[in-house]
């Protein structure tokens, strides 16, 4: 079913159905119309020599320069060339075409100014499977990400790179095979595709869709250890979680409450402790914390996925253009740091009891390192390097970037948002906690084969599925590929997906 494009409405799920199951695309018709109405009002303005930023005038430190009417018909073209000045890796095609969206959806609100031939053009590329090639760094969060989404701009002229058909081709080669026609550039009309942050916040919506089923499979995991340690499942209670108010606590222990329902630990067949250590008692604290995290950050990137995040901004029913700083990163980039913090902060919890997995003496009669024979054998006691090097990595990416400002353009742009930097780190800090948890699943699995009991319906079905990829540890052998393989399990959500077939969606 096509998503029709109307300026509010866009949600993170509807960001990833087009940016990675290319679903297709569709302006609604009175978007089409506050578009056109919009651009008549600035072509009367530009007729009448009105003064307006970006239109006849320079930009940044330039804006005080007034450009002659020949001038203001190359200026876009110029502008593009020179903001174009990413560098670094391709920026994953997800990303690119999440970005492309979010500019589409802020068109359609009719404040920007722009041709419609330039957001149908947008559209067209989103549709025929043109994704052009953006480095990867360079925007500093501010004035919008400038400089990549000038080399997505530079496919309005026919120019830069484009991917079609997994191919990477010349831009103009690409839109041709697509059978697309660029529209050129006239006034406004490129700084009305680049001046937003509409890359950093392409790449929150998508790295808090990730992160959200990451954290239900951070769940599952430590609904495994919990069982192997022996835990007191009293704490999991939702009762006890909805004295104190927390919705994300509550939802945690409700999901660990299913996860291990039905097992012997939870129908209190097996002895226990009184009270646990923090790192097993205090999971749906912590964990919830991180929901409540992801759901603010949520809050803030959908608002910014369905504003006006461009300057300058018309309104074309009072005949008025204001210039300010609606581009500006911060709102999105401050909540992302927040939620990248909340992931490093939930693989320390599940390094913690992936420690009490290994420790004899805290693992409730496990073997040592979880082999049998000790000595010989030295089990998963790399394994927990493995994740304490990710770990430290983590800590070292959660220094915040938001904070991070240097002044550009001779000090006319002198606080910027660095939330390109917060959106980058992010995605790094989720590539390690996938892997940190790979590694308690593998280890919760070979303790579950140590035990001699029931467990619950959750934890049982997430046991097969890791036993599907990794074999039980009788004797050592070379880790790294079952490190390897069930980083890629827990980023598919085989496991998240199985589980849900077993005990129903998980809060």
């Amino acid at each position: 079913m096509t998503l029709i494009i109307t300026g509010s409405g866009l949600t993170i799920s509807n960001v990833v159905e087009v940016a990675r199951n290319h679903r297709k695309v569709e302006l609604h018709p009175e978007a089409l119309n506050r578009i056109k109405a919009c651009r008549a009002m600035l072509e009367k303005k530009i007729e009448a020599h009105e003064i307006m930023y970006g239109v006849n005038t320079g930009i940044g430190e330039f804006s005080e320069v007034v450009l002659s009417d020949e001038q203001v018909k190359e200026f876009q073209k110029y502008l593009i060339y020179n903001h174009a000045a990413g560098i670094g890796d391709p920026m994953p095609l997800d990303y690119v075409r999440a970005a492309i969206l979010g500019r589409v959806n802020v068109h359609a609100h009719g404040n920007s100014g722009i041709r419609p031939e330039v957001t149908l053009f947008l559209i067209e590329m989103l549709n025929k499977g043109v994704t052009p090639y953006v480095c990867q760094k360079g925007s500093v969060g501010a004035s919008g990400d400038l400089a990549p989404m000038a080399q997505i701009a530079l496919l309005l002229m026919g120019e830069g790179k484009a991917y079609y058909k997994d191919e990477l081709l010349e831009g103009k080669e690409a839109l041709k095979r697509a059978g697309i026609t660029p529209p050129g550039l006239m006034a406004r009309d490129g700084l009305g595709t680049i001046n937003g942050s509409n890359v950093l916040t392409a790449m929150s919506a998508l790295f808090l869709y990730d992160a959200q089923n990451w954290l239900k499979q951070a769940e599952i995991a430590a609904a495994m250890s919990l069982e192997a340690l022996k835990a007191n499942m009293g704490p999991y209670t939702a009762r006890l979680h909805e004295a104190r108010g927390f919705k994300g606590a509550i939802r945690s222990a409700i999901s660990i409450g299913k996860l291990v329902a039905g097992g012997d630990l939870k129908e209190e067949r097996i002895e226990h402790k009184v009270q646990d250590a923090y790192s097993m008692r205090s999971t749906p604290q912590v964990i919830g914390a991180a929901h409540d995290a992801i759901a603010y950050a949520r809050s803030q990137v959908e608002i910014e996925l369905n504003g006006v995040g461009d300057n300058p901004i018309f309104f074309p029913e009072d005949d008025v253009a204001l210039s300010g700083a609606n581009f500006q990163g911060t709102p999105v980039a401050l909540p992302m740091e927040m939620a990248g913090q909340a992931i490093t902060m939930v693989c320390v919890l599940s390094e913690r009891r992936l420690n009490r997995l290994n420790n004899p003496a805290l693992s409730a009669g496990l073997p040592p390192f979880l082999t049998k024979g000790a000595g010989m054998f030295s089990g998963l006691m790399l394994s927990q390097y493995t994740a304490d090097m990710q770990i430290v990595e983590q800590r070292i990416l959660s220094t915040p970037a938001a904070i991070q400002s240097i002044p550009a353009a001779a000090d006319q742009e002198d606080f910027v948002s660095m939330g390109m930097n917060t959106a980058i780190k992010n995605f790094q800090i989720l590539d390690n906690a996938y892997g940190i948890l790979g590694i308690e699943f593998m280890a919760a699995a070979q303790a579950l084969d140590f035990r001699d009991y029931k467990f619950g319906k959750g934890v049982t079905k997430a046991h097969e599925v890791v036993r599907k990829h990794v074999d039980f540890l009788e004797i050592d052998r070379p880790l790294y590929k079952d490190h390897n393989t069930m980083k890629e399990v827990v980023k598919s959500c085989e496991i998240l997906k199985e589980v849900e077939k077993t005990v129903g969606k998980l809060a």
